[in-house]
Parts: structure tokens; C-alpha cells; sequence
């Protein structure tokens, strides 16, 4: 999950603004049956300190164990875990399953300390980028990512690419009750949240743990540019003059998924009114997850949700209905 590399470059930049030298980890590849894809990251030091994952817990023990008693003092190590059959029973990996990590032993150094400060920005939506790695010299830099899609990892004969981009954000245009059940669902998944709504009495009762409130229009906030890639955009009001502003603006935007709440027949209502008078088109309109969410029999806020969550985070794994 991106939140947990955005926890884990956040205490890299922590650690190394602090004096102490790092070990960057990076899963490359899996072979077989692995908890975590490429691009997975941890971050540690040589006393066992560590945040993040690279295979949901033996693999990083046996890599702090290594570690710890002084392994890995190159700038770049390429480890594989579980290649034979008997460290792949001591480390209990599903499967026959086989890792390669990138383990970037790094001092902190002002190139360094540059170099995380632009992976940070990276993972909090400001930009995408390719972190490429020579892996016998130890060289970094990072630079644009100019595709769209493409694999997260890409080795090259002595270097490697590595792809990085934001964390998933879920922008909720205005406040209801199912809006609050959602950004509790979105937080505990790790995600962003941000919610956008210019009705104070709204506002002030509204508290979610690390959740941003902007008290203006979605509208006004999407056509500003608080759209990335990674963006969820989900109206869940009723209020056609806050909903239906916000689909207008979505669709401008390289949101991933666009949603809004409301039974079949009122979705159809918005689709007309929306083509009529909101300036959009059909390919616009087809765009728009409505009625929102997947068919779970949701009743309750709570269960709407659930249902609204489940569906965001289908789209984001690129995992068809039918497929479920």
C-alpha cells in the first residue's frame, strides 16, 4: 500500500535529517506466491529499527537479523530471499515464494537528504516520478515519469528503475453522514482524505483523525488542481448544487474514479441534467460511477461506505465487477 512507503520515506527523511545513515530497501521482483508486489519498501537502521514491509514479517526479520550484525555495507546490495528450499521453509514464504530486494545502504549526506525530500513530494501528490538506481556504482537520481502506465519496477542490466507516485486520496465534495463513514474506512485503509464543504454548521460538528477539511465549494477545490491521478472524487450529499458542480469539475481532472450518490432513477435525472446544461458529454457521463458503490444491499451510512470504499478500491487495483 502507498501509505505505508509514504510512512516509510517520512521516517527516512526523519532518520537522516537526524544524523543517521539508512538502509533503503526496495522489493524488485517475486517469484511465486509473495504478501507484498514490487515495489514494496522498508527503511531501517543498524540497530534493528525499522518501519515499513517487505513481506508481511520474515523476510524483514531475517533481513534485520543480517543487519544487526553488520551485513550490507555496500552503497547497494541485490538480496535474494528464499531461493533455496531451506531458507524458504525458515522463512515461512507461501508458496516456494522468492524475493529480490534492493537494499541502498545510504550516509546522510545532503544529496541524499535532497533525494528523499523529492520522493516525499512525490508520494503526497505533487508529482510522479522514477527513482533509477545504478546497482554497481550506487548512483541515485529521480526524473519525470512520463508514461502512464507501465510496470513499478524495471531492471536494466546495471541499474534498476523504480517507480513512485502518490498516495490514493479520497476527496469527498461535502459532508453527510456516509461521507463521515467513509473517510473513517478511507483512513483505517491508509488513504488521503480530504473533504471539501462550504456549509459551516456541516463543518463544525465533523472530526476524523487525520482527515483535511476545506470549508469552500468541492467544485472550487477540484478546478484549483486538488486532482491527481491517484484521486477518488466521491459526492455523497444529496444537494444536487454541491453534487452536481462536482461531477462537472471531475471530469476535467485525471481522477481515477468519480462517484455520486443517489438511486438509479436520480442518476439518470443527474445524467440528463448534466448533459443538457453542464457542459459535459457522453464519454463524460459514462465516466461517473452512479449509482455509487458495489451492490452489497447497503441500508445504513455505515454499510454505504463500506460499499462506496469497496468499489474505490476495486477500481484502483483495476479489478473488473464481473472479476470479484
Amino acid at each position: 500500500m502507498r501509505d505505508l512507503d509514504h510512512q516509510v520515506i517520512t521516517q527516512a527523511l526523519a532518520w537522516v535529517r537526524d544524523g543517521h545513515p539508512i538502509w533503503l530497501c526496495t522489493v524488485l521482483s517475486t517469484y511465486g506466491s509473495a504478501p507484498r508486489g514490487p515495489g514494496a519498501m522498508l527503511v531501517a537502521r543498524r540497530d534493528g529499527q525499522y518501519v515499513g514491509s517487505l513481506s508481511g514479517g520474515c523476510v524483514e526479520e531475517a533481513f534485520l537479523e543480517e543487519l544487526i550484525v553488520g551485513d550490507f555495507d555496500r552503497m547497494v546490495t541485490l538480496r535474494r530471499y528464499g531461493e533455496s528450499r531451506e531458507e524458504s521453509r525458515r522463512l515461512a514464504l507461501p508458496c516456494g515464494g522468492v524475493l529480490e530486494v534492493l537494499i541502498e545502504h545510504r550516509a546522510p549526506d545532503a544529496a541524499w537528504l535532497v533525494h528523499l525530500e523529492v520522493l516525499y513530494q512525490a508520494l503526497q501528490g505533487q508529482r510522479r516520478l522514477v527513482r533509477c538506481v545504478d546497482v554497481e556504482a550506487g548512483a541515485f537520481l529521480a526524473r519525470e515519469d512520463d508514461v502512464a502506465e507501465g510496470p513499478c519496477v524495471v531492471r536494466r542490466p546495471a541499474s534498476v528503475d523504480i517507480r513512485i507516485g502518490p498516495v490514493l486520496r479520497l476527496l469527498l465534495a461535502g459532508l453527510s453522514p456516509v461521507a463521515e463513514a467513509c473517510a473513517h474506512f478511507a483512513r483505517a485503509l491508509g488513504h488521503e482524505v480530504i473533504v471539501c464543504d462550504p456549509r459551516p454548521e456541516m463543518c463544525e460538528g465533523f472530526s476524523v483523525d487525520g482527515v483535511t477539511v476545506v470549508p469552500q465549494l468541492p467544485s472550487t477545490f477540484i478546478a484549483a488542481g486538488g486532482c491527481h491521478a491517484a484521486t477518488a472524487v466521491v459526492a455523497l450529499t444529496h444537494d444536487p448544487r454541491i453534487d452536481d458542480l462536482a461531477m462537472i469539475e471531475a471530469v476535467r481532472t485525471e481522477a481515477f474514479y468519480i462517484g455520486v450518490m443517489g438511486s438509479r432513477r436520480t442518476s439518470d435525472a443527474r445524467a440528463t441534467r448534466l448533459l443538457r446544461s453542464g457542459g459535459v458529454s457522453q464519454v463524460d457521463i459514462d465516466r461517473l460511477h452512479m449509482p455509487i458503490g458495489l451492490d452489497l444491499g447497503s441500508k445504513t451510512p455505515t454499510e454505504i461506505a463500506l460499499a462506496v470504499v469497496a468499489d474505490i478500491v476495486r477500481v484502483y487495483h483495476g479489478k473488473a465487477r464481473d472479476a470479484l
